[in-house]
Formats: structure tokens, sequence, C-alpha cells
């Protein structure tokens, strides 16, 4: 960082301006002019000129050539629509995850599907002394483990074959990476509605996953349980499937508006 009173590194500058312009937008009129920007943000109107042009030819600002303003655009309401949609999944599974992770002991965790890749949205983290957690906020390969095995198998089809066109890397020894193995795999689970993973994405790590399905009938992300390999003997492994397979279901259900125990979700 640097310190107080120097001067910002240029690109750190034109990024915070880039950023404040479109700050401007959410907290203020629908559609701003160059001019009141300018006054508002104590740039000159050149520089408020060059950042509106970069941000339309990005989608993320639109000009009104009539009025001579601007205001958010299309990628825009599309950042906007992902982030509530990250917020409801979280808001709505949170509540499953503590469940869950009591009916089995295990840190329970929440993904979803970002483009070709998976994130970890949130987790509720075992209570044993030895367990598992994961990184918020990363993304994952959708083609290792069992949480990214559940998305996979629901995807929409362009996101599957564009993952299974590959490379499948190996994180592991024990990664399937081979399409027709992983193919065969992805039609099981989809016969189930669970995967399993042991030592796929991360040596030593045992999960079941299942998918959270949208109200387009793909999976927007999974839940699973996890922690260490030797607790996920088969018998526990057979033991969890249907309690993750009923919490991602429930999850679904309100995620699309259908009856839940006789309520709206």
């Amino acid at each position: 960082m640097s310190s107080a009173g120097s001067a910002p590194r240029p690109g750190t500058e034109a990024a915070v301006r880039v950023a404040d312009v479109l700050l401007l937008f959410a907290s203020g009129p629908d559609a701003l002019g160059v001019s009141e920007i300018s006054r508002r943000l104590g740039l000159s109107k050149a520089v408020v000129h060059r950042i509106l042009r970069s941000l339309a030819s990005r989608g993320l600002v639109s000009h009104d050539a009539e009025s001579r303003s601007y205001g958010l655009g299309p990628a825009a309401a599309a950042l906007g629509a992902r982030a509530l949609a990250g917020l409801e999944l979280r808001r709505v599974a949170l509540p499953v995850l503590r469940r869950l992770q009591r009916e089995t002991g295990e840190t329970t965790t929440l993904s979803e599907l970002v483009g070709t890749a998976r994130v970890y949205l949130d987790q509720v983290p075992s209570l044993k002394e030895i367990k598992m957690t994961v990184e918020v906020g990363r993304p994952f390969p959708l083609h290792a483990g069992a949480s990214s095995k559940a998305i996979l198998a629901f995807a929409p089809p362009e996101v599957r074959e564009h993952v299974l066109e590959g490379p499948l890397e190996a994180l592991t020894p024990l990664t399937v990476t081979d399409r027709a193995r992983l193919e065969v795999e992805l039609g099981q689970i989809r016969e189930s509605g669970t995967a399993v993973s042991c030592g796929e994405r991360q040596s030593g790590a045992g999960s079941v996953a299942a998918p959270v399905i949208g109200v387009d009938g793909y999976a927007v992300g999974s839940i699973s349980v996890c922690g260490p390999v030797d607790r996920f003997g088969e018998e526990t492994v057979e033991r969890m499937r249907p309690l993750v397979l009923e919490a991602a279901r429930g999850i679904s259900r309100v995620l699309r508006g259908e009856a839940v125990d006789g309520r709206r979700g």
C-alpha cells in the first residue's frame, strides 16, 4: 500500500475512477450527463467521456443520443442479476446446510456455477476436531470432485460440452481425465442424483454432493458433505446420499418458487 499523501499508481487510479463512475449510477439518477458526472466526481470532462466510452463498448453503460446522457447498460444488469442470484442462493441454502451438518456431523458446503467453473459460496464447518474446510470464492474446474461433477452432470449442454472437450487436468492421481470414463460417471450421477468423490480434487478428502436445479431445469450450483476420506466409507456414503439429495431438492424447490410443506418457497 502507498503511504499517506503519496500519489496512487496510474493503473490503480484509473480503476478507481471507472469504479466511481459506475457507483455514481447506482446511487444517483437513472441517467447522467458528462458534465454532471464531471462535477460530482471532480474529474475533467475529457476523462469522464473517455471512461464512459470504454464502459459503453462493454455494454456496462448505454448512451441516449437525444438527451446526451448515459445510463446503466445490459452488461451491468447481468452483473447485478448474477450477484442477486448468488445472494438468494446463499440465503435459501444456509439453514439447509446447517441442518445437514447436524445430521451428518461433517462440513457442508454450497457451490455456484460460474461460467464453466464453480466457486464455493458458503460452508458450515464440522464441529469435529479433524475436519475439512473450503476456500470460499476460489474457482474450481467442473470435472473433478463431487461438488463439481454434481453440477457438470446437470449443467446446460453447452457448458458440459465445453468442459468435456478438455483439457481434463489431473488435480490428484485419482482425478478422472478420460472423457469417455467421465461421461459414463456423469450418466450415473444423473441417474442417482448424487456424486461421490474420494480424493479426486483434493487428496485425502471425501465428499457426497447433489445439484441445485434452477428454473430452467439445469444446475445453478450444488451442495455437499465433505470430510477426511477415511470417514467416507461405502456404508457412510450410502447413508449420506439421500440426506444430501433431499437437502438439494429442497433448496431447488424454494429457488423455483414451488410449494414446500404446503407453503410457497
